[in-house]
């Protein structure tokens, strides 16, 4: 560095370009980072008004993440892309991504509905691995969605990846994310049979686990349908309300 400059590939970049380049650099990630706080807000508000009308949420948990620069421009090069803000903005689609956990794989799509139905998100792409599950048995629901981020100057539309899964599909991605990890990408073919094989079982356990749902969820509407037909309709002062029968009964041998 000489005068207020630094020598980078043999160049001299004035110091006032480099801090502005920093700070362009810090602004574009921040826009993420915003995506990402306005996605796990839609997504608690749903997940609180599910609770409180319904006594019930399909949203169990989310974790979110933002890829750090070095592992976007480790990406640039690996894909052989110019490295500049345009150039991430255009191929880069998975800075920052939100995993939501659902207990059933029927609520993966009721959350994928609720979404769509976001007037201010515009879904870019969806990638099904339930119905269409890739060949090491990995399982998940992808949408890249696009957030509107307002900023004090203007609006960004900012993608954010979005990864839905049940609880068995997210406890196997995890492990084998792990493993992965370990082995530094260079798995046994063994252990690779046996990762799709546990992939399989958990694919097994939610369509089982669905179906107790369905069951006991008929259960409890039988009950409730007939603890309906038990309500008897009674008119008081020319309104109508609807009591037990067997109340009834009690009051007419009173």
């Amino acid at each position: 560095m000489e005068n207020n400059a630094l020598d980078l590939k043999k160049e001299l970049i004035p110091m006032e370009q480099l801090k502005s380049f920093r700070d362009e650099v810090t602004r574009f990630m921040m826009t993420y980072k915003f995506a990402l706080d306005e996605m796990e807000t839609k997504i608690d508000i749903l997940k609180q008004e599910f609770q409180t009308l319904h006594d019930y949420s399909p949203i169990e948990h989310t974790k979110s993440r933002l890829k750090s620069p070095e592992s976007i421009v480790n990406k640039l090069i690996r894909k052989n892309y110019d490295i500049s803000l345009e150039s991430i903005k255009t191929h880069i689609r998975d800075i920052a991504g939100l995993r939501i956990t659902c207990s059933f794989i029927s609520d993966i799509y009721k959350v994928r509905e609720m979404l769509q139905q976001q007037n201010d998100l515009k879904v870019l792409d969806i990638k099904d691995y339930i119905a269409n599950p890739k060949s090491n048995g990995y399982r998940s629901l992808h949408l890249l969605v696009e957030v509107p981020v307002f900023l004090s100057d203007r609006t960004e539309h900012v993608c954010v990846e979005l990864q839905i899964r049940t609880i068995a599909m997210d406890f196997w991605a995890s492990l084998e994310h792990k493993i992965f990890y370990k082995y530094n990408q260079d798995v046994p073919g063994e252990l690779l049979g046996e990762l799709k094989a546990a992939a399989d079982s958990a694919s097994s356990l939610d369509l089982q686990m669905e179906r107790l749902q369905h069951e006991v969820q008929a259960i409890k509407d039988a009950h409730d349908a007939e603890e309906h037909e038990l309500l008897k309709t009674i008119h008081i002062n020319g309104q109508q309300f609807r009591i037990p029968g067997t109340l009834l009964d009690i009051l007419a041998q009173s």
